[in-house]
């Protein structure tokens, strides 16, 4: 496979997974912090160092969520869901190092 096909089969994938996302929680009223960090623009590895992150200042914000249940894969897991406005209560907490996660949570604090 050439190299441009690769580039834009990749940026294509990014950006449809991006998009499924905020869907997803456009639809629903709300998403796990992972699906909040998708939609952010991050990436799957990236976006759950971020989401673990942001479980550990949901605490210092006062942020609870909604308790519910993620099906991926065949299995059910138990997970918490968040609100845009909850996840940006929680971003204005959080303070990242790495450039890529400084834009994320610029982006998941204006999202509200």
């Amino acid at each position: 496979m050439k190299s441009k096909a690769r580039i834009a089969r990749r940026t294509l994938r990014d950006r449809t997974r991006t998009q499924r996302a905020a869907a997803r929680i456009t639809r629903q009223g709300a998403g796990t912090l992972a699906a909040h960090c998708i939609a952010a623009g991050l990436g799957i590895r990236e976006a759950r160092t971020v989401a673990g992150s942001l479980r550990k200042n949901a605490a210092k914000a006062g942020v609870t969520g909604a308790p519910g249940t993620s099906y991926t894969h065949g299995r059910a897991r138990a997970c918490t869901r968040f609100t845009r406005a909850e996840v940006a209560r929680i971003a204005v907490v959080y303070r990242p190092r790495k450039p890529a996660f400084k834009a994320a949570a610029a982006h998941l604090a204006l999202a509200a």
